[in-house]
């Protein structure tokens, strides 16, 4: 059995461990930043094609206790890495650390490349070449107190870069992070799902994609795909296999709104590039306007903040407004808001009823849920515990 580690975005590492059982991994193990699991080289492939939450699939080719920067450089230098990949690919090597007495990441990183290339001068008489852009083969280090272990990268390219994304509006929101919160939220089809603030359209990319059963993954390349031991047939197998279970595009219960006519023309040409332009129905429309399209469902948002909307004061007059609008409009439905601004907790004048910390990329964030129930909207003024 093969060791991996799927790393996510934080917040999302049930998710994802579930993700990765249902898949057939075995012994998975969530932790901060991701989960480990076990399986059979194939299942990184589906790990890879499938998974919706996973940012990388890393591969364990070794693993070794050290007390100094040498220890690590010798370790790195026993490993079979021309058994691995061929001499002609180009390497990057990435470091990091968790209380690790190493005075220097990139010291390391260097060392590590140094012994790489050694193994490869002394079994085949030449070494890779370096592309830290684009490189054909990426070899992860991670460094515990006293512990280092190395990973061949099977991904290539961060899984959140599914290729269908087109164009972007300011401040996207990560492909991988969209679906764990469709996650988080329950929705499934044939729930409505709205999204009244939709920009680019990354949440509802994803959940027709989720709902129509398309691989995320499909369309694109992987870095097991550079490997020595890349399996062509059991790769073309599972895509066959997955590439069945697609169902014909057609009307979801998904809709999206914007006031932007501009960022609905983004959505539609990114919809149209994943085959889904005819599965959800879009509409300019101002969120303080508009109403719900069904009677109830599932809300989810990421509303603009910061930079993307303008001064602080437009911000603080503008969520008091939002949660009137829920109030008014939407009981029936349970909304849940992504923001980096936790203001909003305060100023929207509704009650949560859960706080899920997650991050976008380096961003911190909170999704708010609110249960929008006719005749308990309005947010308690009693004491609460809970914290943003």
């Amino acid at each position: 059995m093969e060791k991996f580690f799927a790393t996510c975005p934080r917040g999302l590492e049930r998710v994802l461990a579930d993700e990765l059982a249902a898949l057939g991994a075995r012994e998975v193990a969530p932790v901060d930043g991701g989960a480990a699991f076990g399986g059979a080289l194939a299942l990184g492939y589906a790990a890879n094609l499938e998974s919706r939450v996973a940012s990388r699939v890393l591969w364990q080719v070794g693993q070794a206790r050290y007390r100094s920067e040498r220890d690590i450089f010798e370790a790195a230098r026993a490993l079979p890495w021309p058994r691995h990949f061929d001499v002609r690919r180009t390497i990057r090597v990435n470091v990091s650390a968790i209380k690790s007495p190493v005075k220097s990441l990139d010291f390391v990183t260097l060392s590590v490349k140094d012994a790489v290339c050694d193994a490869f001068r002394e079994a085949r008489g030449s070494r890779p070449d370096v592309n830290t852009a684009s490189p054909d083969v990426r070899i992860h280090v991670f460094l515990t107190r006293d512990q280092a272990t190395f990973y061949l990268d099977t991904s290539g390219e961060a899984l959140f870069k599914r290729g269908w994304r087109i164009t972007t509006g300011d401040a996207p929101l990560r492909e991988n992070l969209a679906a764990g919160i469709l996650r988080l939220t329950g929705w499934a089809s044939p729930t409505p799902l709205f999204d009244p603030m939709c920009g680019s359209g990354t949440f509802l990319v994803e959940a027709a994609m989720m709902a129509l059963g398309v691989a995320p993954g499909d369309g694109r390349t992987f870095g097991f795909e550079k490997l020595a031991n890349f399996d062509s047939r059991a790769w073309q197998a599972l895509r066959e296999k997955v590439g069945a279970r697609r169902k014909t595009t057609g009307a979801l219960p998904i809709h999206g709104s914007d006031k932007s006519g501009t960022a609905l023309g983004i959505a539609r040409e990114n919809l149209r590039a994943t085959g889904l332009a005819g599965a959800v129905q879009l509409k300019q429309m101002d969120v303080l306007d508009g109403g719900p399209p069904a009677d109830s469902g599932i809300l989810v948002m990421n509303p603009p903040y910061g930079e993307r909307l303008g001064e602080d004061d437009e911000l603080a007059a503008f969520y008091p407004k939002l949660g009137d609008v829920f109030k008014q409009r939407y009981a029936g439905w349970t909304a849940y808001i992504l923001t980096a601004d936790l203001r909003l907790a305060k100023l929207i004048g509704l009650k949560a009823s859960k706080r899920t910390p997650l991050y976008n990329g380096a961003l911190e964030c909170r999704l708010f849920e609110y249960k929008l129930v006719a005749g308990s909207l309005r947010k308690s003024k009693a004491p609460t515990a809970e914290k943003a």
